[in-house]
């Protein structure tokens, strides 16, 4: 038996009351694989694009992989507005106000959108100089500005795209945005890569607008669910 002090008294705290529940412990199993695998889903077709770039040559795949590093480096602070549009909408749906954890989502939404907006824009325009930053291959230098170009012009979706993720985790409903990265990922983006790139004939170019329209229909995809409401029945 332990003894903690509480303001001017003790409250007892016996062995039995450390043991953890079996439900709570398997909820948060649940919750731990699903959003595993949804990050494993979504790093891991990354590998696929690759695939499909690959017999485009070295240069492709440099100037690929400096436009999407850049890409992510913007997008990070997205995720944090989206993590804290989460947190609000385990709070709120706790505390009995779905209304709230909606309009906080939608509010997160707005600001990521306007911030990725503006990043998007000064990669649209400075593309080239961007990428000349971190390459004088001529033919690196081609491709990664294609890359940053085409991909940051649906950063205007990214922004409630990665939100309304993050809102279904923060529900705790994860299987919603594993499914959604699932089907937008491999069995849209990925195809849609190899058919541009190779059966279209668009080459490189191909690849870099699979990426860009996933992330789009995820978007689209995510607020469909999210306007559905079935978050809101969850009990966190």
């Amino acid at each position: 038996m332990f003894l903690l002090a509480r303001g001017g008294g003790r409250v007892k705290v016996q062995a039995r009351h450390l043991v953890p529940d079996p439900k709570a412990l398997a909820a948060l199993v649940r919750l731990f694989a699903n959003g595993a695998f949804q990050a494993v889903i979504s790093t891991a077709s990354w590998i696929g694009m690759v695939r499909i770039l690959a017999p485009f040559g070295s240069a492709a795949l440099a100037g690929y992989t400096i436009g999407m590093r850049l890409i992510v480096f913007a997008i990070l602070p997205a995720f944090g507005l989206a993590n804290a549009g989460a947190t609000m909408v385990g709070q709120n749906l706790g505390a009995g106000r779905p209304d709230r954890a909606e309009a906080a989502v939608y509010r997160a939404g707005l600001w990521t959108t306007i911030m990725l907006g503006a990043i998007g824009l000064v990669f649209a325009v400075g593309a080239g100089a961007i990428i000349g930053a971190f390459t004088d291959d001529a033919e690196v230098l081609r491709y990664g500005t294609q890359a940053l170009r085409v991909v940051a012009s649906g950063f205007l979706f990214y922004g409630f795209g990665i939100v309304f993720a993050q809102a279904f985790n923060g529900a705790g409903d994860t299987w919603t945005p594993t499914m959604l990265h699932l089907v937008c990922f491999w069995l849209w983006e990925i195809p849609l890569g190899w058919g541009l790139a190779h059966a279209a004939g668009l080459g490189p170019l191909g690849v870099f607008i699979a990426i860009a329209v996933a992330f789009s229909t995820i978007a689209i995809a995510g607020g469909i669910m999210f306007r559905r409401g079935a978050w809101k029945l969850r009990r966190v």
